[in-house]
């Protein structure tokens, strides 16, 4: 994994989404650049699509969610790739290896929020790998953002 580096991580959050609120709602979309290697995580109350490249769908989207009575963080991954299953085995290493990083970048980007709702920090991250392939088709936990704060 990768160390983040928080000089290359860039936040914006949009519409009536805060460092502060609101709790549920609660967007994120990161992509990156693969010249400069710069993170890029935008925090919405819907998921910023105009950021994602349709050519390569290699964002990292999630959002907050409750599941009987509990706080979870349900993130998603498109394993299969433009030219569908061919590069999904490829794919799938790529997200499980870059996934740490991240998930670090989506915890730094929204520390404000972090540190005032510190019960997020062992909430469950649930990953969903999404691809056509069964093999490659799966929900995960992903451990507490606890493991990804700095």
């Amino acid at each position: 994994m990768n160390q983040l580096n928080p000089e290359k991580v860039s936040v914006e959050f949009r519409g009536s989404v805060t460092p502060t609120a609101p709790f549920i709602s609660r967007h994120y979309t990161l992509t990156h650049s693969d010249i400069t290697a710069d993170l890029f995580v935008t925090i919405g109350r819907s998921f910023a699509w105009d950021k994602v490249n349709p050519l390569l769908r290699d964002e990292v989207i999630g959002k907050w969610s409750t599941c009987n009575d509990s706080l979870a963080f349900q993130a998603f991954v498109q394993v299969d790739g433009p030219d569908g299953q061919s590069s999904a085995a490829m794919r799938d290493e790529i997200f499980r290896r870059e996934l740490p990083l991240a998930l670090e970048a989506i915890r730094y980007a929204d520390h404000t929020f972090f540190s005032i709702h510190p019960v997020l920090d062992h909430s469950p991250i649930i990953i969903d790998f999404l691809s056509t392939d069964p093999r490659f088709q799966n929900r995960e936990c992903w451990g507490t953002f606890s493991a990804y704060a700095p």
